[in-house]
């Protein structure tokens, strides 16, 4: 009889924890699935905290309910399989707003991440060069290219569309600059679109009418325990050995599968545990072994891992950088806010901050009998983090500094506050980079087919981009090891 599959998942965020619960869905009965953690935290980005008393998130906030092609996104499929579904909460205010010359603006309608299909609409945020967006007989891309969004929007509708716009929302979600940002990576529906559409306007209605919404749907979504417990029953469900505070330093193909070196960094495991026992004593040893590997973590660290087996891949995979940011998390008493689930702040204004959420507001759970408001903001873009510098006590005064000068009124005085760094955060996707991706993942599978990268780092950013990248990380796998049990 066959010994059971042995699958080792390096990384504990969302995407190694739904490979793991993929890899217990669809693979042979008994294969044993381990996930090494190198903190002592799963869920990555993913982290529910407390602040005043109550619940705050303190890393991703939400998550899209609907995919590119308008159905479930791969997120809600997850939460529906962990039996987490009568938890989504939806937010009670969508409004936002954009910081224009000082003063806040609601965010206008028909827009594409910040890139407008009615120009009307947005003519009270920004003046669009219309006249440049005629129609020159061909494609606005060409098959197979791709170019920065900064510069297709400049060159189409001009400047103050992408500062105004375009930059703020991209922003938001990456930390980077509209310039600098693939437009195949960040915006495929977009970039698709403009592969037939001869006008950027006409692109951006062809991609919207593509994946329609019905009226009212939410778009987004979140769970009312927190997604915390997201995290949490992923971990459950997969029924994997969850090794936390479990550095892997080192990879190597055997002529059976893999051999990981797993241990803390300046003391790694001595390998004399492994001869107290079976199974158990083989895990928590330096030397682990294993028929197929996922690697579930940021590039660098990936690249690190891949020097030795794929040294051309791993080349290539560590050139991609990262942005880093800090979620500073204000509990105000009785504040005059706005009723706007939060605002966006372009690069032009001279803002510390980026963008900031207010969620009691935004989030109908989330409202407190006290009174108690939280607010939170986000500091720090790619290739500006000076900002980040500053001591927690620094970023707090400057934020509520400016989130009074934005609002217009003093805000009082934060009875809590809490401040989140996360040091690369955020992949930052140039031209080409999808492309960069896929051949850098063939290249991977013809010499190592049972050796799978998945995460933010390769397939865009978001709980579901990431849900999808695991899930179909694990489907290699299992197809390398010889099939599903399905």
């Amino acid at each position: 009889m066959a010994r059971p599959w042995r699958v080792a998942i390096v990384g504990g965020g969302i995407t190694g924890l739904a490979a793991a619960v993929r890899l217990r869905d669809r693979a042979p009965t008994g294969t044993e699935i381990t996930v090494y953690e190198q903190s002592g935290r799963l869920g990555g980005k993913l982290r529910t905290g407390e602040l005043a008393g109550g619940p705050v998130e303190f890393g991703a906030e939400s998550f899209l309910m609907r995919d590119p092609a308008g159905g479930e996104s791969a997120a809600v499929s997850l939460i529906r399989r962990l039996g987490l579904a009568g938890s989504i909460v939806h937010p009670t205010v969508g409004q936002a707003a954009l910081v224009v010359d000082g003063g806040l603006r609601p965010v206008p309608g028909g827009t594409l991440v910040g890139v407008p299909g009615d120009l009307d609409k947005v003519a009270a945020v920004a003046r669009p060069a219309a006249a440049a967006d005629r129609d020159g007989g061909a494609p606005l891309l060409p098959a197979d290219a791709d170019v920065s969004v900064g510069a297709l929007v400049r060159d189409r509708l001009g400047d103050e569309v992408v500062d105004r716009l375009v930059d703020p929302m991209l922003g938001g979600v990456y930390a980077g600059r509209a310039d600098d940002l693939s437009l195949v990576t960040t915006m495929p529906a977009l970039a698709r679109a403009a592969r037939v559409e001869h006008t950027l306007v006409g692109a951006v209605r062809a991609a919207q009418a593509a994946a329609p919404r019905a009226p009212g749907a939410p778009v987004f979504g979140t769970l009312a325990g927190g997604l915390s417990t997201l995290v949490e029953a992923a971990a459950r469900e997969s029924g994997a050995t969850i090794r936390r505070d479990a550095a892997v330093r080192e990879l190597r193909p055997t002529p059976t599968g893999w051999r990981l070196t797993v241990g803390p960094t300046r003391d790694p495991d001595d390998g004399s545990r492994s001869r107290r026992g079976g199974r158990r004593a083989e895990l928590e040893s330096s030397q682990v072994e294993a028929d197929a590997v996922l690697l579930a973590v940021p590039a660098r660290p990936a690249a690190r891992l891949l020097a030795g087996p794929a040294p051309e891949v791993a080349t290539a995979v560590g050139g991609l950088d990262y942005a880093s940011v800090a979620l500073v998390t204000m509990a105000l008493p009785e504040p005059e806010l706005p009723e706007l689930s939060g605002f966006l702040v372009p690069a032009t204004e001279g803002l510390l901050i980026k963008a900031s959420t207010f969620f009691t507001t935004k989030w109908g759970h989330l409202r407190r009998p006290d009174g108690l408001a939280l607010v939170r903001a986000s500091v720090g873009r790619y290739g500006d983090e000076t900002s980040l510098q500053l001591t927690d006590d620094d970023l707090v005064a400057t934020v509520h500094r400016e989130l009074s000068k934005v609002l217009g009124t003093p805000l009082p005085t934060p009875v809590a506050r809490h401040v989140q760094r996360w040091g690369g955060a955020l992949p930052q996707y140039t031209p080409g980079h999808l492309g960069r991706v896929a051949a850098a993942r063939t290249a991977l599978r013809a010499a190592h087919p049972t050796l799978a990268l998945a995460g933010a780092g390769y397939d865009g950013v978001g709980i579901p981009v990431c849900v999808r990248s695991g899930e179909t990380a694990a489907e290699e796998i299992i197809t390398a090891l010889g099939g599903s049990a399905a």
